[in-house]
């Protein structure tokens, strides 16, 4: 894991758990397959995912945040499974 990587994604998710969850979420989804959203030389799936959050490529929203904007309407930034 690329420690650099992981000390800029720790200023966009704050919380070592959330943290943990995405980027793993998004390593799963990069090694069945979808494509990277920046443009990296690693091939390590938690850097590439870890620096797509430090770019600020993804984020996440609680299932609070999810239930709120679903009664508002409003769908995006909800695209994260």
């Amino acid at each position: 894991m690329n420690n650099k990587y992981l000390e800029k994604a720790k200023k966009i998710i704050t919380d070592p758990k959330m943290l943990s969850i995405v980027a793993a979420k998004r390593a799963r989804q990069l090694a069945m397959g979808a494509r990277p959203m920046v443009k990296c030389d690693c091939e390590n799936h938690l850097d590439i995912a870890l620096f797509e959050i430090a770019e600020g490529k993804l984020d996440y929203a609680s299932a609070e945040e999810v239930a709120a904007a679903k009664l508002a309407g409003d769908t995006s930034g909800t695209n994260m499974e």
